[in-house]
């Protein structure tokens, strides 16, 4: 088995000269097109994935990388922006369109970033004094009354009290999501008590596959222009809707200690499975977009929502959750096979977070700084290149335009404005952020790909 290098001791950047050069100014650009400014017409109904809740966390992180420059404020309006909002509408939980999503970003901002649920250290707080952070350093010591989402806490626990679980799973809008704010809550005692909840409702829905445990979409789950593709449902392969997305919940609720007796066999059957999965030897992707009966297999883009770059993170989460070596070799050998794959090979069209160039950059960025791998190192290098050539000075939001579907209507892709997280301008410049600053990226815990500690490490 390879050995792998030493990982850096602490979050640095990797782009440098010319390049760190342009990926400034292209932070600067997404900055000064965003500010103050309104939301476009039908965003806000997306508060994390496209809305102010997103927004509010690049202005967080751009106060701590260049501290004095009004950064901090504009956070601290964005995320009042955000969560006005949400008291104004009928959100649903989910994390990226929901009301969990709105009361993790105000959690990560105002105080909770300062305490991570794997000890990462304190690089990725977002908290400073300009952006609204409480001052406490243990959210236990927060009295209930002057807690913010106390009552999101009470919705959340009535909600996963429901059984059987009649809702999505996922990380987008189901059970992981709720997981990924429980998390950020911790060591409250109600987030202790969802955390229990999310296993056993895991738990129930699991089902027995060959070699281990998966997480089943129904058809009436599946997305209306999906149905007459997926007509028995569907067991999907990603990071954003499947059960890579659960094993690396199930990791992580495992490394806090809460409920881990319960999770700890959820993860070894999920991953058991999901390694039963690899696409034959010189397909397009090692991992397949979906599975299930009389599903088409088909290779994925190489991605954080679907695809080999989220599922590495995945897998080392588990393997450092489990103490698994194997686990841990499994991750390292999908980032080096990513490294390798020629760019034409990956399905990127655009830049953005979600399955653009810029997110498999970080995502190759988060493996590089989890393992040391210089082969990783250099793609997450070569993919910012990429990402940049996207970037044109006087278009879109800063300088990007998103590919992707007009409002309501998904037969077509064309290229617009998007200010948002997961798709937009804000990702975007997030994922420049952490390439030429010292400030480690927590931001990205939201997407469940802030890597644990390795063995024995702090």
């Amino acid at each position: 088995m390879t050995t792998a290098p030493a990982a850096p001791a602490s979050w640095s950047p990797i782009l440098a000269g010319e390049d760190a050069q342009r990926a400034a100014a292209a932070v600067t650009a997404v900055a000064e097109a965003l500010g103050h400014a309104p939301l476009p017409a039908g965003k806000a109904r997306s508060p994390l994935s496209s809305g102010d809740a997103g927004i509010a966390l690049l202005f967080a992180y751009l106060d701590r990388a260049r501290p004095g420059q009004g950064y901090g404020e504009i956070a601290l309006e964005r995320l009042e922006r955000a969560i006005d909002a949400m008291a104004a509408s009928a959100l649903d939980p989910g994390l990226f369109a929901g009301f969990t999503g709105v009361a993790w970003a105000d959690e990560h901002l105002r105080g909770g970033s300062e305490r991570s649920e794997d000890s990462e250290g304190s690089e990725g707080s977002a908290h400073s004094e300009g952006s609204g952070g409480s001052g406490s350093d243990n959210p236990a010591e927060v009295p209930e009354e002057d807690d913010p989402n106390a009552e999101i806490d009470a919705a959340l626990l009535t909600h996963l009290r429901r059984s059987p679980w009649p809702y999505q799973y996922d990380l987008t809008s189901g059970l992981v999501g709720y997981g990924v704010y429980a998390l950020e809550r911790l060591p409250r005692p109600a987030a202790v008590e969802c955390l229990e909840l999310l296993v056993e409702r895991l738990a129930e829905l699991a089902q027995p596959r060959p070699g281990g445990l998966g997480w089943h979409t129904p058809l009436d789950l599946v997305p209306e222009p999906n149905k007459p593709w997926f007509p028995k449902g569907l067991d999907y392969v990603g990071l954003a809707h499947g059960t890579p997305g659960v094993i690396a919940l199930l990791a992580r609720i495992v490394a806090s200690g809460v409920a881990a007796e319960r999770a700890r066999p959820l993860l070894a059957g999920a991953v058991s499975w999901l390694l039963t999965l690899k696409l034959p030897v010189g397909k397009v992707s090692v991992f397949p977009y979906a599975v299930g009966e009389d599903v088409k297999l088909r290779p994925a883009r190489t991605a954080w929502c679907y695809g080999d770059a989220g599922i590495a993170l995945a897998l080392l989460a588990a393997g450092r959750a489990a103490g698994e070596p194997a686990w841990e070799h499994e991750a390292l050998t999908l980032a080096r096979t990513i490294a390798r794959r020629p760019a034409e090979s990956c399905g990127v069209a655009d830049a953005g977070l979600c399955h653009g160039a810029g997110g498999l950059a970080h995502l190759l960025n988060r493996l590089y700084h989890a393992t040391g791998d210089p082969e990783v190192l250099a793609a997450a290098r070569a993919w910012f290149g990429r990402a940049l050539e996207y970037w044109e000075p006087g278009r879109g939001i800063g300088g990007f335009l998103a590919y992707s579907p007009p409002e309501d209507d998904f037969d077509e892709l064309i290229w617009q404005d998007d200010p948002g997280f997961l798709i937009g301008s804000t990702g975007m410049a997030l994922a420049l952020l952490a390439a030429i600053s010292a400030v480690e990226p927590a931001w990205d815990r939201v997407l469940l790909i802030s890597p644990l500690p390795a063995a024995g490490g702090g």
